[in-house]
């Protein structure tokens, strides 16, 4: 099993000494920098050791904002994700650190539940950047020249493929590739196989996802459901055009949510690549279909 380790960044040492004890209690290796500039020395030191920064917002000298920029300013921290912790929980401040690129604005006091939940998350997107990035190094150049291609899939694991291969054929593959996968995952689990958002927190919490899905890939009334994605470029964009069979679901409360939105621990997928993968992203009818869009 992969090791996981974190970076947890906080000026108030009960507060990292508690998070610290919370992770690893659940199996994760902490490392604790009282500062944010300490938090930097690290990062610049050996920030290929992190799977993701818990960070507070607040601090003297280097603030978590601050420390946040310079992660993404920096090519090689970019996708690293970061969990920002603030008492303050408005929405102007969930816009803000989800526009600089927060992974996840986690608003003080929280649950043990929700802190290793929104952990998990960030732990698995860091897996899937770096299976994608993996994936595509074979690829790399020769994806570029690709015009047009569809796929049909069934599964997360072909999604993850899919995605792989799909990211390397746009400018900047670690900006599409999370947004892709989150588009092709939810037409998978809440299209096809006819999950609710309350389903999957639901199993998730219960720890039986997985076999869950596994299930109903298996149940004759789901089984034959497939997944379309399209990849097309023009001169001035590249146009993915993702299709389930399922029912569809109510795309318009998700995509005019306000930041509030972003504070759930799942069913965040679909706001995140609106703002941070594609340049437009548009659902069709009922939801089955949705075309997302990047600027060239």
């Amino acid at each position: 099993m992969m090791e996981h380790t974190l970076l947890l960044v906080d000026d108030e040492p009960f507060s990292l000494e508690l998070m610290s004890e919370l992770l690893e209690s659940d199996g994760y290796k902490t490392v604790q920098a009282d500062s944010g500039e300490e938090a930097w020395a690290r990062l610049e030191a050996e920030h290929e050791r992190f799977c993701a920064v818990l960070l507070d917002k607040m601090m003297p000298g280097l603030n978590g904002m601050e420390l946040l920029a310079r992660i993404k300013e920096s090519p090689d921290m970019e996708s690293l994700p970061v969990i920002i912790q603030s008492a303050f929980g408005s929405p102007g401040s969930i816009q803000q650190g989800m526009s600089a690129g927060a992974f996840f604005f986690l608003s003080k006091p929280f649950s043990r539940d929700m802190l290793l939940a929104v952990v998990k998350a960030a732990v698995s997107h860091w897996d899937r950047q770096l299976y994608f990035r993996e994936m595509g190094l074979h690829q790399e150049g020769t994806m570029m020249m690709l015009q047009e291609a569809e796929f049909t899939l069934r599964t997360l694991q072909e999604a993850h493929a899919v995605t792989a291969l799909l990211a390397r054929a746009c400018p900047v593959p670690e900006r599409v590739a999370s947004g892709l996968y989150e588009l092709i995952a939810n037409a998978v689990e809440h299209g096809n196989l006819g999950f609710g958002f309350q389903d999957k927190q639901r199993l998730l919490a219960e720890e039986s996802w997985d076999s869950a899905l596994q299930t109903r890939l298996s149940d004759p009334a789901y089984a034959q459901r497939q997944v379309s994605v399209r990849f097309r470029r023009s001169a001035e964009d590249i146009t993915f055009t993702v299709s389930d069979q399922g029912r569809g679901f109510d795309w318009q409360a998700i995509l005019n949510a306000g930041p509030t939105a972003l504070l759930r621990p799942h069913g965040r997928g679909i706001l995140l690549a609106k703002l941070s993968s594609f340049d437009q992203l548009e659902y069709c009818g009922d939801g089955s279909q949705v075309i997302a869009r990047l600027r060239l």
